[in-house]
């Protein structure tokens, strides 16, 4: 008797193989990406330096040399290439949709690299943010029009599901953006959001949706192994956060449009939703909580600071692979719990129990923020030369 996957994945004859075959290519294609992106970036250092490409540290910059930023090239070939190298025929709907991701990703990619080498005006930037999102939105009527009863909605009209797929688009594109601050987070949180997605895309047999997902996984994988490096290391720069962006809010509306589809069957997530604002629940939080201080404190919350998690744990005295891992592991075991216990608890439920997460979150960032002044505050006093012998003694 041979062995029966979840939502019969394996079935009899041709189409066994068939199903095989496309695993297998998935698993390829995550394999390629890696290796295309690993013999690709050292090109690209050498290219950068010696065209002096490369970022200055500044005032938030957590490196303290040069560093290339160009590494969303490599991210950008590596997923086409090892996306590409397959046909992907099972879905026509799929393949259109596809067709129309590839448009807006090499508008996102160009953008990015002019970014990286000039600079664009961040109004020009939203702009064209907007049209690649609408590209899909509005050529491939590809939106979310089902809020999954959170409070009491589900359906919705085109004059809400349009501006709110675009919303979630540009929010995705910039949140890893704004958490791309210090080596590994963006790429090993957009790594870990890909898998989880692709995953359920091999599983539900939208193959065309899971080798991309893994295709991208796979780049980022490679991409990690030289942002962490010191000696040839490389930052993805906004050609890389900008296509890694968009292309994980392909995914979570794709996962939250099949969900929807999938209502009455019982390997349906009926809290989509939930599961991926949780699978991104690290850029959502920091994104949140960083234009709420900034507002709070009376300035724009588009001026840049040295106020994100990943600069909190940095000041903390973790380095960059320990605040970055901590921000993955916050990623999966926040997924392990949801899918642990979530149960029968409703969507409205669980999004009232995201919203006090992320009020600890705030908590828990706060403290960091003084035991970070605190610390500064001491060490001013003991270098202070004005203390008295009895205020000294306080420290010995």
């Amino acid at each position: 008797m041979e062995l029966q996957l979840p939502l019969q994945i394996l079935t009899e004859g041709n189409v066994n193989t068939l199903v095989h075959h496309d695993i297998y290519q998935c698993l390829l294609s995550f394999l390629i990406g890696c290796f295309l992106s690993i013999i690709s970036i050292p090109i690209i250092i050498n290219l950068s330096n010696l065209l002096h490409l490369t970022a200055k540290p500044g005032f938030r910059s957590s490196h303290e040399t040069e560093t290339p930023t160009l590494g969303g090239i490599a991210i950008f070939a590596a997923t086409l290439i090892a996306y590409f190298l397959w046909p992907h025929s099972e879905n026509i709907l799929d393949s259109n949709l596809i067709s129309l991701a590839m448009t807006g990703m090499i508008i996102l990619f160009f953008l990015g690299i002019k970014d990286d080498i000039l600079a664009v005006d961040p109004t020009k930037k939203l702009i064209i943010q907007i049209f690649a999102s609408l590209i899909l939105v509005a050529m491939g009527n590809f939106k979310v029009d089902n809020f999954y009863g959170i409070f009491g909605i589900h359906g919705v009209s085109d004059f809400i599901s349009i501006p709110l797929t675009v919303f979630i688009f540009i929010a995705i594109i910039n949140a890893i953006n704004l958490i791309d601050g210090i080596d590994g987070l963006a790429g090993g949180i957009s790594l870990i959001a890909g898998l989880g997605f692709g995953l359920w895309f091999i599983a539900n047999d939208h193959f065309s949706f899971g080798c991309l997902a893994f295709a991208m996984s796979g780049s980022l994988l490679g991409f990690l192994r030289f942002n962490f490096s010191k000696t040839s290391k490389i930052f993805m720069g906004d050609t890389g956060s900008l296509i890694v962006g968009y292309l994980l809010s392909i995914f979570a509306v794709e996962f939250l449009s099949l969900n929807v589809g999938y209502l009455h069957d019982p390997s349906a997530y009926f809290n989509a939703p939930i599961i991926v604002m949780v699978l991104l629940i690290v850029p959502i939080f920091d994104t949140l909580r960083v234009f709420i201080v900034r507002i709070f404190k009376g300035g724009s919350p588009f001026v840049a600071d040295r106020n994100h998690m990943h600069h909190i744990l940095i000041d903390n005295g973790l380095n960059h692979f320990w605040a970055s891992f901590t921000l993955w592991m916050v990623t999966i075991v926040n997924t392990a719990l949801f899918f642990t216990f979530h149960g029968d608890i409703t969507n409205t439920a669980s999004l009232y129990i995201y919203i006090g997460m992320f009020g600890l979150y705030m908590v828990f960032a706060y403290f960091l923020k003084k035991r970070i002044a605190s610390v500064k505050e001491r060490k001013k006093l003991v270098k202070s030369p004005s203390l008295a012998d009895d205020d000294l003694s306080t420290f010995q």
